[in-house]
């Protein structure tokens, strides 16, 4: 088969590569139909990640076809259609029995394109298959569902649940990548009084406006004078971190109010100051955190109930064979308007791309 294959910082290759096979009786072989690219793909290839070795396969998003199963797995068959967690679960160890997946002790978390290959391949081996893949209905678009793999989960957990969106809240998203866009959709759930959405990228603050953002504000001065200006000088409620630098996290922790909440989503390569000297009087909530995914079951239904704007994020869309072109128009998302880039289909296929600024 061929897949994605990591061979060092900056490097990656679309090559042949051994087909997996069920190594354990909890396993299951899956047939991918779609994948998708990840910001922390991008900071695997920088270096960021170093536990991720030269030769695995890269990706942890899927949705795909059952080909084979292990002896104990109970909830998927062989021809099921069913989209891969960005996290497996052992369920039996103290953090998947608290829900807390991506903690997991059992041989789950991150694993997939992390510890062992991952998605970005024509079939992939996914370990404790009963927690860590879910059956579709035929109702969802395979380039709908894959967003929940990880990054609707994310958002939803790591920005909105942790950072405890309220009725009334001014809402600060910074990073108005795909993670961003979707805390802005859902924290839309809990009825915040106003959402305002932070990039440098104009086309990306453009889609923060059409998924429901009320005001919108380039990265920097400007945008915490606007923070300031719409909560009479007392920072929003909560703040969401969702690029992954240090500046971006210290932006975060001047723009909250005393008592507020900074939900850190990004993934980071670089330490990051935590300005005490100016925090320690503010009863400020920092919270950080990896995905569990364990709201993956509530968001499924509301997808399918057409309650989240999933294909709004997607602005590319790729054949499988072309994954290499796809990460170049992934990593340079501030040229090529690029949010989210969906991969699938037969190597005929030809490519379709809109811009990220059409219909917006």
């Amino acid at each position: 088969m061929k897949g994605l294959v990591f061979h060092g910082p900056g490097h990656s290759a679309w090559e042949d590569v051994p087909d997996p096979d069920v190594e354990d009786t909890t396993d299951v072989i899956v047939r991918v139909d779609t994948v998708t690219i990840c910001g922390t793909d991008l900071h695997i290839l920088k270096g960021d990640v170093p536990e991720v070795r030269p030769g695995t396969i890269l990706g942890h998003e899927a949705v795909g076809e059952v080909v084979e199963i292990g002896s104990d797995v109970r909830t998927v068959s062989p021809g099921d259609r069913v989209l891969v967690s960005c996290i497996t679960a052992c369920g039996r160890c103290r953090f998947c029995r608290e829900g807390a997946y991506g903690q997991c002790r059992g041989g789950g978390g991150w694993i997939l394109g992390h510890l062992i290959d991952g998605t970005q391949a024509e079939f992939v081996r996914v370990p404790h298959a009963d927690l860590s893949v879910h059956p579709l209905s035929g109702s969802l678009d395979s380039k709908d569902a894959v967003l929940l793999a990880d990054i609707f989960p994310t958002a939803y957990e790591v920005g909105v649940l942790n950072g405890r969106v309220r009725p009334g809240d001014t809402v600060a998203v910074v990073g108005a990548g795909p993670i961003g866009l979707a805390t802005i959709a859902t924290a839309q759930l809990y009825s915040p009084e106003r959402i305002i959405a932070v990039d440098l990228a104009p086309a990306r603050l453009d889609a923060a406006k059409g998924l429901g953002a009320d005001a919108v504000a380039i990265a920097g001065e400007e945008a915490e004078t606007l923070v300031a200006d719409l909560t009479g000088g007392l920072g929003a409620d909560v703040v969401v971190e969702a690029v992954g630098v240090p500046e971006s996290f210290e932006t975060c922790t001047r723009m909250v109010r005393p008592g507020g909440h900074v939900a850190n989503v990004g993934v980071h390569g670089k330490p990051a100051a935590l300005h005490l000297e100016d925090l320690w009087i503010k009863n400020v909530t920092i919270t950080t955190g990896l995905v569990d995914t364990s709201s993956t079951p509530t968001l499924l239904r509301m997808m399918a109930a057409g309650r989240l704007p999933a294909s709004s994020l997607v602005t590319h869309a790729f054949p499988m064979n072309l994954m290499e072109e796809a990460y170049d128009v992934f990593s340079r998302a501030a040229d090529t308007g690029a949010l989210k880039v969906v991969l699938g289909g037969q190597p005929h296929d030809t490519v379709a791309i809109k811009a990220a600024d059409q219909g917006k």
